[in-house]
């Protein structure tokens, strides 16, 4: 089968709605994954994650113009090839670099000459020219292109459409292929070379990182001094164009934003103080919440509910989620521990009317609007996020 495009990697939460946006302009797509429970869920139309727009265009466009794969032999068949393996950081928040290079040996032979081949997942600074010089050196003479995504997962299809799309190409050959693609799925093409769209994609994320720290930091400060922190939020946000950005505090987690910030600090000889700061706030925000009650109670005593373990609001995503991480903390000290999330199925969890009945205190880790419906007495509510402000 001649191919159009194909995604490696495909099955996840950034290949499989790229993958839809170009089948639904009626390119021939498919995707190569090793998961083969996904792909039978998709090639049955049930979506493996929640992503808005997905299930019905799954429907509509499964095997008529998007097609999945198991076996990597495909990959010479398809004129543009999109990789959305990224650079993944390890235990000591280092970045792994050898991923990606074993990654590309491993599949080289499937390679051929004149493919366009993107990487659209997250690499670290250098990266682009670095799998360039491997294609060079196997022989193979592939037009090379890092074009980051950079939406916001669960309206992924919705704004790979609207927003503005970064090319970088190795050469101008791949910058125009790459841009020959992109423009038939959106107009607005920003060009970069690769290292400055590896450190835009960077940047980005880092960016988002530590505007949520101040907001976790200032959150703390105010809780500190037995003040309502959503009063003075309200009171500085409210018609002050200044403070519009100003994000409101919460568990900030995720694939990518930590991972990302310390990819940036390694990248920058680990000067970069500002990210390991937003680091120190966010990831310590689950143990301030537990040294707050525990000044009030007695925790061996105490039967605590979490409500919503996704990692951000309206998803079922759990990777790297910090309700977990609060979790852990939690079991450590206090009586007894449940856990809700309408979206994730866990044999462990129970369900939210059950856990607001037996916990004496309730922490909202993940904003979900299901949870506005609930109602909680107000004595037993922990509300990070300020999901409750302004009414039930």
């Amino acid at each position: 089968m001649k191919l159009d495009l194909l995604v490696i990697g495909g099955c996840g939460h950034v290949g499989l709605p790229l993958a839809l946006v170009f089948a639904e302009r009626g390119l021939k797509v498919g995707i190569y994954d090793i998961d083969k429970s996904a792909i039978r869920n998709i090639n049955n139309g049930i979506m493996p994650f929640k992503e808005d727009l997905a299930p019905q265009l799954i429907r509509k466009l499964i095997n008529k113009n998007l097609f999945l794969f198991d076996r990597p032999e495909i990959i010479s068949n398809a004129k543009y090839v999109v990789v959305v393996i990224g650079t993944p950081v390890d235990e000591h928040l280092n970045p792994l670099f050898n991923l990606m290079k074993t990654f590309f040996k491993d599949l080289m032979k499937y390679f051929r000459n004149g493919q366009n081949i993107i990487l659209r997942s997250t690499i670290f600074p250098g990266t682009t020219q670095i799998i360039h010089d491997l294609f060079i050196k196997s022989g193979k003479n592939v037009n090379l292109c890092f074009c980051p995504e950079r939406v916001a997962e669960g309206h992924a299809i919705t704004e790979i459409r609207e927003l503005p799309q970064i090319i970088a190409g190795v050469t101008k050959k791949a910058r125009i292929a790459a841009g020959r693609l992109f423009g038939k799925i959106n107009k607005k093409l920003i060009f970069l070379s690769p290292i400055e769209a590896e450190l835009a994609k960077l940047f980005t994320n880092s960016y988002r990182y530590i505007n949520f720290a101040i907001a976790n930091q200032f959150y703390m400060i105010a809780n500190d001094y037995n003040l309502d922190f959503f009063r003075i939020y309200n009171a500085v946000t409210q018609d002050y164009p200044r403070a519009k950005s100003f994000p409101k505090p919460g568990f900030a987690a995720g694939p990518c934003l930590f991972k990302d910030t310390m990819q940036l600090a390694s990248f920058n000889k680990n000067t970069f103080f500002l990210g390991h700061s937003a680091m120190l706030v966010n990831e310590g925000l689950p143990n301030y919440i537990v040294d707050r009650i525990k000044k009030l109670y007695d925790l061996n005593k105490l039967k605590i509910g979490i409500l919503g373990m996704a990692f951000k609001k309206n998803s079922d995503d759990k990777r790297e989620s910090l309700a977990y991480k609060l979790k852990n903390i939690c079991e450590v000290e206090c009586k007894k521990v449940y856990c809700s999330d309408v979206y994730i199925k866990d044999s462990r969890f129970v369900p939210a009317s059950e856990l607001i009945k037996k916990s004496d205190l309730i922490i909202i880790a993940a904003p979900h609007n299901e949870y506005l419906k609930l109602k909680i007495p107000a004595k037993k509510l922990i509300d990070v996020w300020g999901l409750y402000q302004g009414g039930r």
